[in-house]
């Protein structure tokens, strides 16, 4: 009889073993606050991304402004050359003459009402006005929209910063899966055996 207690109660002991629960180390997830991203991310560009540590992206940032401050510069220096041309080009002062620099190879004899009155072709002198209020045009336009592009760059980073800290402790472990089962689909009255993609979570 005392043998039969003691079988049972190693028996149990054993059971008991078996049914114990074993740890699972649980990964931690820093959650980042989207507004101190966002305000960050608008009081120094690249903030917002330092503050959710994706450094990888700050280069980014800017490379962007780099771009488009370098735009701006273009256009503005090729607007202030083609709109001091057209001044000068229209004006009746023979001193002023900065188109010259823009017209190379032609006579100016040909095209200057100012310089050579008695020689000049109204048509040339008319082409050429034209085309310098196009360029003119054309350089305010897109230093324009250069500075608009910076407005537009800074809320991209902004808005970046923003769903990255809402989105710092989205679930992207191995326990999401993805499974093909097989589903009943009726039609016109039957039902036909299919396959449907379901999404599974696990936690």
């Amino acid at each position: 009889m005392l043998l039969l207690i003691l079988l049972g109660c190693s028996v149990k002991n054993i059971n008991a073993q078996d049914t114990l629960s074993v740890a699972h180390a649980v990964k931690s997830v820093s959650k980042k606050d989207p507004l101190r991203a966002t305000m960050l991310a608008l009081a120094f560009p690249g903030m917002g991304q330092i503050y959710n540590k994706k450094y990888w992206k700050v280069p980014l940032v800017y490379a962007g402004f780099g771009g488009i401050i370098y735009a701006i510069h273009y256009n503005s220096t090729n607007y202030n050359t083609f709109i001091k041309a057209y001044q000068d080009f229209t004006d009746k002062i023979p001193e002023t003459d900065s188109y010259r620099a823009l017209i190379k190879n032609a006579d100016p004899s040909t095209y200057d009402p100012v310089l050579h009155p008695d020689t000049y072709d109204p048509s040339n002198a008319e082409w050429y006005r034209e085309r310098m209020l196009r360029q003119v045009d054309y350089f305010r336009k897109y230093r324009d929209l250069s500075y608009i592009g910076i407005a537009a760059w800074l809320l991209v980073t902004v808005l970046d910063a923003n769903v990255d800290a809402s989105l710092s402790d989205f679930d992207v472990s191995d326990n999401l899966r993805l499974a093909l089962e097989p589903v009943q689909m009726p039609l016109y009255g039957q039902s036909l055996t299919g396959f449907t993609v379901n999404l599974k979570f696990s936690f």
